[in-house]
């Protein structure tokens, strides 16, 4: 049905009403009458505000009824000898207004610091309340007070009025401490340092902001911001260093305030930079060298001892070695625990007394490291079948590479007939290794010439297997 009037509800409900049916007219009725309900209630709870004071017929009626309705404490808690804010609200609700006086905050162990500011008499008007900020200290022990608040009236024959008010006192402070750090730290390499704040007070601490002292260190973020933290409760906040020098300390600022007091602590955590007890460990080891006449061939594997993968491997040899094609470089990429692989390298050298092999290679986070670990060519041509080599690097870790020889030491060009390790020095390819092509293609022609001379017997059985 097409209301025409809009701006008459009471006549749209009256035609509703006469045209609808039976079932639409109760429905409508319901309406009107919850409706008319709910602005009775409206109503009722606007008069009830408007009459929210107690009426009095005298001045000290009046005055009896004025009572402190709360009261407010900065801080919840405070520390012995702190300086805080006790704000006590008076209410007054009467409909008459009362003059108060002389307000004071009473106890041994409460100093009110700010008496002056309440010398004159401040009126509460009919239904009003009035605060009295007290600005306090308090002393020792630790322990709950019940300072009394006492406020006067201007009533002739009038009582003060009286309350106690409730202070706690708490020298317990936060905890601060390093919750998660690795073993060990290592330079250039980015860890995971979790602080951790605990505030065991009965009152929440606001404004909890950290603040490395980054000397030496790189640390991200420069700052941290918790804000408050609530009685009973603790937070730990993630940080990355990445030391850049031997053994430096991190010290860790921690500041918060209690109430408008500001405190501090200091979180030092010594960094021990030293060997990653699961970073990658390169192992070097059945090194091969071969003369290429102007150049030097070195065959070998490297095989990962640590616990956690290397990626981005690459091997090269170091000053004053000289890299040269075809293998200046070898790109292993990811080596995984425990796992190993070959490499070959080419490179130029006058002396072969001691060779740098150079590797490099990466962690999970993107950290670079680097080991140098001298070959000792000597002893190698000696014909030991293990040489200890030094190493150096980020990792700090010595290897024992083990290594296959044979035949003399010679150079290219020179005495030992163009190869070094070779049998009878004449040979490109260094130790057994170099006849293993040659060895499995004598087993090949061995095997073919085994199958053309039994062909025919071979050739009968297969015919005898389809019968």
């Amino acid at each position: 049905m097409v209301n025409h009037y809009p701006n008459n509800p009471m006549l749209s409900v009256i035609l509703s009403l006469k045209g609808g049916t039976m079932a639409k007219k109760s429905v409508i009725v319901k309406s009107v009458i919850l409706s008319i309900i709910v602005v009775f209630m409206l109503v009722s709870g606007v008069q009830a505000a408007a009459g929210s004071t107690t009426t009095v017929t005298n001045a000290q009626d009046a005055s009896a009824s004025v009572y402190i309705s709360s009261f407010d404490l900065n801080p919840q808690v405070f520390y012995p000898y702190e300086t805080g804010t006790v704000t006590v609200h008076v209410t007054n609700p009467s409909n008459a207004s009362i003059g108060l006086s002389q307000p004071d905050l009473i106890d041994p162990h409460v100093h009110v610091v700010n008496i002056a500011s309440f010398s004159t008499m401040t009126t509460v008007g009919p239904g009003a309340t009035v605060d009295y900020p007290f600005i306090v200290t308090v002393d020792p022990p630790d322990g709950t007070y019940f300072p009394l608040f006492t406020v006067s009236t201007n009533v002739m024959g009038g009582s003060s009025i009286h309350a106690q008010i409730t202070l706690k006192v708490d020298s317990t402070d936060i905890r601060t401490g390093i919750a998660t750090k690795p073993d060990n730290f290592a330079l250039s390499r980015t860890d995971k340092v979790n602080v951790s704040i605990t505030n065991p007070r009965s009152g929440e601490i606001t404004n909890v902001q950290i603040i490395p002292e980054n000397n030496g260190v790189d640390v991200n973020p420069s700052e941290a911001w918790v804000g408050t933290l609530n009685a009973q409760s603790s937070v730990q906040v993630p940080f990355q260093v990445t030391p850049n020098e031997q053994n430096p300390n991190l010290t860790f600022h921690v500041s918060f305030s209690n109430g408008d007091n500001k405190h501090t602590k200091d979180v030092v955590l010594p960094l021990n930079v030293g060997v990653d007890k699961t970073a990658a460990v390169p192992v070097v080891n059945n090194i091969a060298i071969s003369s290429l006449g102007s150049s030097y061939q070195i065959t070998g594997d490297v095989n990962n001892a640590g616990i956690t993968d290397a990626h981005s491997l690459i091997l090269t040899v170091g000053p004053p070695a000289q890299a040269v094609e075809p293998y200046s470089a070898y790109s292993v990429g990811s080596l995984a625990s425990d796992d190993f692989s070959s490499f070959e390298l080419t490179f130029t050298a006058s002396d072969l007394s001691s060779l740098p092999l150079v590797i490099q290679w990466k962690d999970a986070d993107g950290n670079s490291f680097s080991t140098t670990q001298n070959l000792n060519l000597r002893a190698i041509a000696g014909g030991n079948s293990t040489s200890r080599t030094g190493s150096s690097g980020s990792s700090g870790t010595t290897v024992t590479a083990g290594t296959r020889t044979a035949g003399g030491f010679g150079g290219p060009g020179g005495g030992g007939g163009g190869g070094i390790f070779g049998f009878g020095g004449s040979s490109r390819s260094g130790g057994l290794s170099a006849f293993y092509p040659v060895i499995e293609g004598a087993i090949l022609v061995i095997i073919a010439i085994v199958l053309w001379l039994k062909r025919k017997w071979i050739a009968a059985k297969l015919k005898k297997l389809k019968k």
